[in-house]
């Protein structure tokens, strides 16, 4: 190697550990995760007419003193949206394990144009938080693809108990959004069967006359 060549390198290598470098201040780390909102800020709702929508709650006794919690926060969103008090079915089975039957029992009813299955979770120190949350998750997901009634996912699944408080009650309460999703589903799958309210249906009409007001048959039967 060539003496110039040889001070060429030398000089790239000693700027290497010279150059200044930005460093950032000790004691304050600098995030570049943007911040999501959480629980019920997450999530915003339109203005909901559920004044004929029937809407089904099948409570699991299990964790009871959470799972009433919700309910009472799913009856304040369905309040709320005009659901009358004599349009909410209310039903218990013992546990969440079980929602899923009879989920899919109140579905095939035609009593209800939406279900909500309530139920709570907590990791425990075996492999049956893991087993019960995912074998429920899909059956319920298949019930409301199967039936095309709308079954709003309401089973809290939690580390611990703290979380689930945490989510079950005030303004984070789950049960609130819960219970507006459970409104907004039964207009929609209404207007997707042709029923009346077409401009609910994912925006498409602009009709603002009475005949856009989302409706559900005076039978009270959703296709059974």
């Amino acid at each position: 190697m060539s003496d110039h060549n040889f001070l060429l390198v030398a000089a790239l290598l000693v700027s290497a550990f010279v150059l200044p470098t930005t460093r950032q201040p000790v004691g304050r780390p600098v995030s570049r995760v943007a911040m999501m909102a959480a629980g019920n800020e997450a999530i915003d709702f339109p203005d909901l007419d559920g004044s004929e929508v029937r809407v089904g709650i099948i409570k699991a006794r299990w964790h009871e003193d959470i799972t009433d919690e919700l309910v009472a926060g799913i009856k304040t969103a369905l309040k709320e949206c005009g659901v009358a008090d004599e349009n909410i079915v209310l039903s218990e089975v013992p546990g969440s394990f079980e929602l899923p039957l009879a989920t899919r029992y109140m579905a095939l009813s035609g009593t209800v144009d939406a279900v909500i299955p309530v139920g709570l979770l907590i990791k425990g120190d075996t492999y049956h938080f893991e087993v019960i949350a995912d074998t429920v998750t899909g059956a319920l997901m298949n019930i409301g693809l199967s039936t095309g009634v709308p079954v709003i996912f309401g089973v809290l699944t939690t580390n611990t108990e703290a979380q689930a408080k945490d989510r079950s009650s005030g303004k984070n309460n789950h049960g609130l959004q819960w219970g507006k999703a459970a409104v907004e589903m039964a207009l929609l799958r209404s207007t997707a069967l042709g029923k009346k309210g077409r401009k609910f249906f994912l925006g498409f009409n602009t009709d603002d006359g009475e005949e856009s007001k989302p409706k559900v048959p005076e039978s009270g039967k959703i296709g059974f």
